[in-house]
């Protein structure tokens, strides 16, 4: 997921997309696909939208890395559900398979095979790498660590798309393993969060399941000041790139 407008991390995307800002000299861009290379993955379908062109042109010069990368041209910007269901067709060859959506602008070592072993081993339909930090919109989920609702901050009334006994409030880290047969599912229409879906399909009981990424070094990277950390992060090996 690459289209965004980069707004929060302006003035270093006043030239250019987010996707290309760097990090201790590498983009967000290379920094994500090169964290799936080392998963074995090969295909991928970047969403772009903000300075598009400048994006193509980047993995051209850089003959894709290697890898199979096709491009999802949105206009207008589509968001996180919006966004897939455009780049849906991609993950059609290979019904069975689980693909990975991954924001570009997070840095992680998530174990992503492990998250992907979880998914299988549990059947669910949607996967999410969650933490328990603090942030600004929650996810709640149940005992059995499936989806139940959302709340806005700490002290935001819950908004449940199930009965549970007890709720855990989580912060969502924008990597996901989903199963294609949910594009089928995607009912909602134009410009959506993907967390809609979630929502509605778990008030179905479908399984939106929680993978605990505590243990992981995880930053979002959406504001220069994050980028900065990063970058000493990177300088103290607390991760490598």
């Amino acid at each position: 997921m690459a289209a965004g407008l980069g707004t929060r991390l302006r003035p270093l995307t006043d030239d250019r997309p987010k996707a290309l800002v760097q990090v201790a000299g590498r983009t967000l861009l290379e920094i994500a696909l090169s964290r799936l290379r080392g998963f074995e993955i090969r295909e991928v379908i970047v969403n772009v939208h903000h300075f598009a062109d400048m994006v193509v042109d980047y993995l051209n010069k850089n003959d894709n890395f290697g890898m199979r990368i096709e491009i999802s041209r949105e206009d207008p910007l589509l968001d996180t559900g919006g966004g897939l269901k455009k780049a849906g067709w991609f993950f059609l060859d290979e019904p069975e398979e689980p693909f990975i959506l991954h924001n570009v602008d997070v840095i992680s070592t998530i174990d992503l095979e492990r998250m992907v072993q979880f998914h299988r081993e549990n059947h669910a339909l949607a996967t999410l790498a969650l933490q328990g930090r603090e942030t600004s919109r929650y996810l709640l989920f149940d005992e059995r660590n499936q989806l139940c609702g959302r709340r806005a901050g700490r002290d935001g009334a819950p908004e449940m798309v199930r009965v549970s006994r007890g709720t855990q409030a989580l912060a969502f880290s924008g990597v996901h393993v989903i199963s294609p047969r949910f594009l089928g599912m995607m009912t909602e229409e134009g410009v959506f969060s993907i967390i809609t879906s979630y929502l509605r399909l778990a008030g179905r009981e479908e399984k939106i399941l929680a993978f605990r990424a505590d243990g992981y070094y995880w930053r979002d990277l959406g504001k220069p000041e994050n980028i900065a950390q990063a970058t000493q992060d990177v300088q103290r090996q607390l991760v490598r790139l």
